[in-house]
Formats: C-alpha cells, sequence, structure tokens
C-alpha cells in the first residue's frame, strides 16, 4: 500500500495560515492538541517541508526540550521533529541539518517514489510548497485544524487556484479550546 501525503495546517476561520506579518500568534495551541498533534506526527515516515517552514522549526524545535519550564508535549514533539527524517524543498538553502535531505525541485515522479518506499505517511508542511503539491495533484489528505479566529488578512492556505479538488469529509473532532480538526481525502485515495 502507497503511503498518503497528508497537509496539516493550523488555519485561521477565514482561511489564513499565517497573518499579514507571517505571525503565528493566533494560533491556540495548548496541551490537549498538541498532544493530539504528537500522537498523528510520531508514526509519520518523514517531514516535507518548504525553506520557510523548516527554518522556522529549525530555529526552535532541536532544543526545545532543553528548557526545564517545556511542557511534556512541547519536549516530546522535540524529540519526534529531531529523530523525524525531513525533506526540505529549497532552491536557495546551502546547508540543512536534523535529519534533512535538501530537494531543489518538487518532480511529481519523484514524489510518487517517495510514496511507494516503505514506512509511515508524509506530513506536508508549508503554504508554498502545499500549493506546488496540489498543482501536481499529489496531496491525499487534508488534515485542517481551524482556530476559532478571525484574522481579516495574512496569507491563504490555499493558493493554487486553478487546482479544483473535490474531497471526502472524513473526520471531524472539536478540541477543547474551540479548534477544530477537519479531516477530508481525495475520493481516489481511498
Amino acid at each position: 500500500m502507497m503511503r498518503k501525503i497528508v497537509l496539516m495546517m493550523s488555519v485561521s476561520l477565514d482561511g489564513f495560515f499565517e497573518g499579514p506579518n507571517h505571525e503565528l500568534d493566533w494560533q491556540l495551541i495548548d496541551e490537549e492538541l498538541h498532544g493530539f498533534f504528537n500522537d498523528q506526527l510520531r508514526d509519520m515516515g518523514a517531514f516535507l517541508d518548504g525553506r520557510v517552514t523548516y527554518e522556522l522549526m529549525a530555529e526552535y524545535w532541536p532544543t526545545a526540550d532543553k528548557d526545564p519550564e517545556a511542557a511534556a508535549p512541547v519536549a516530546e514533539f522535540a524529540r519526534i521533529w529531531r529523530e523525524m527524517p525531513k525533506i526540505v524543498y529549497s532552491r536557495t538553502l546551502d546547508r540543512v541539518e536534523w535529519n534533512t535531505t535538501l530537494v531543489r525541485e518538487v518532480v511529481p515522479t519523484e514524489v510518487l517514489e517517495l510514496k511507494a518506499q516503505p514506512g509511515g505517511d508524509l506530513a506536508l508542511g508549508g503554504g508554498k510548497l502545499a500549493a506546488e503539491f496540489m498543482r501536481h495533484d499529489l496531496i491525499d489528505e487534508y488534515w485542517l485544524y481551524v482556530h476559532p479566529v478571525v484574522l481579516g488578512e495574512g496569507t491563504p492556505l490555499f493558493q493554487a487556484p486553478e487546482a479544483r479538488l473535490n474531497l471526502r469529509l472524513t473526520e471531524t473532532r472539536a478540541f477543547g479550546n474551540g479548534v477544530v480538526l477537519l479531516r477530508y481525502r481525495r475520493p481516489a485515495t481511498e
């Protein structure tokens, strides 16, 4: 069975994954939600990220568990992130660390070869990279964590307007902080 590519993103109620100044401080990630993220990500086969997402993650997560004040889910995710194989798509980075492979372009045949390898599903992160994967029809599932916040402006999650998708809802889950998971699958991946 082929691995799936899963876009797992937090979005505002009005569809933005970051604010107008790239801020993420509106996300309501408490211990319950972070623990759920960890449960979902722990068994993934790799993280697929764009440069911006990778740099943001690499700035904090390699040592996040060294902070004695770190909540248990934060410390656990630091270990998950360090150990997880990562593929970063970037034309500008010269080097990467932390169990990371650098790839210059999204080549659909290479992504399909990656999906055919054994292991867990592949977690996709980053708006621009998600748009590129959408253009090539490479995303199998969409896990959208909708936060009860209206930003009014920012960077929209869906940046590939030419890519029309018909999806099937497979799960909803409400968290105590008001965040709702909407999990969708492409009918072709069932």
